[in-house]
């Protein structure tokens, strides 16, 4: 009983971590890159111990050799001097010191060969951690793209659909205004068919009449008569008579 339920919660708990990483998948990947940085410090930290121990491996041979060279020269300088005692013990000590310098140098070797392998691995490592980063770095951009796309058209769907109907809206308003403007001008056509157009022909006589008055009382001012009119002045110019003899004579 307590593992189901135990198992449930883990599931519920999963599905919530999963949505999480789906709704920010950039906070996924910071993570995992942080993660990354970490584990590369703790390899780093490994092949530190390791390189250590190929020093010391090092070491020991350069002193081996050196042990080697110290042995060799007393034991011949032993056998030129014809002690054959010392010289036995000198070519013993010898002998095993060379064991461990030949044992040392396969150690040293297979050390070298797994330091060079292990720092290529990390290296290989991190470089395909590095591809699949700029890979995801990619992804999220062109899925926010993708994303924006997909707004972008879901909102031109909806302006066009709300077009749409502002298009049934504008015909209907138009037959709106159409119907008043039609019964406008109906109310102005009967306002005008129910003037009196008797009273406006005696209103226009009266003014004709009283213009005539006043027409007649300014002509009677100026003296003029208006069945008559005035002379128009000649506009010819006058000819000059041609000077006489008796006044070219005189003159």
């Amino acid at each position: 009983m307590f593992r189901r339920l135990w198992n449930l919660i883990k599931g519920m708990l999963g599905m919530a971590v999963s949505a999480a990483e789906a709704s920010n998948p950039e906070a996924l990947l910071e993570l995992e890159k942080e993660n990354l940085r970490k584990q590369i410090a703790q390899y780093n930290q490994g092949l530190a111990s390791h390189a250590a121990l190929v020093e010391r491996l090092i070491s020991q041979i350069e002193r081996e050799e050196k042990r080697e060279r110290e042995l060799k020269a007393k034991a011949s300088a032993h056998i030129k001097a014809g002690n054959n005692e010392p010289a036995a013990r000198y070519a013993l000590s010898l002998q095993e010191v060379r064991k461990e310098l030949d044992d040392n140098r396969r150690q040293l070797e297979d050390a070298e060969k797994t330091y060079k392998e292990l720092t290529k691995a990390r290296d290989v490592t991190i470089q395909e951690a590095k591809r699949k980063i700029e890979s995801l770095k990619f992804g999220i951009q062109d899925m926010k793209i993708q994303k924006a796309t997909a707004e972008l058209s879901e909102m031109a769907t909806g302006m066009v659909s709300e077009l749409g109907g502002s298009g049934e809206t504008l015909d209907r308003l138009e037959g709106i205004v159409r119907e008043q403007r039609e019964q406008a001008a109906g109310r102005a056509r009967v306002a005008r068919d129910s003037v009196d157009m008797s009273e406006v022909k005696l209103k226009e006589s009266e003014e004709n009449a009283l213009a005539d008055m006043a027409l007649a009382d300014l002509a009677s001012e100026l003296g003029v008569t208006l069945d008559e009119k005035a002379p128009e002045a000649s506009e010819e110019p006058v000819k000059e008579e041609p000077e006489s003899e008796s006044e070219k004579a005189g003159m």
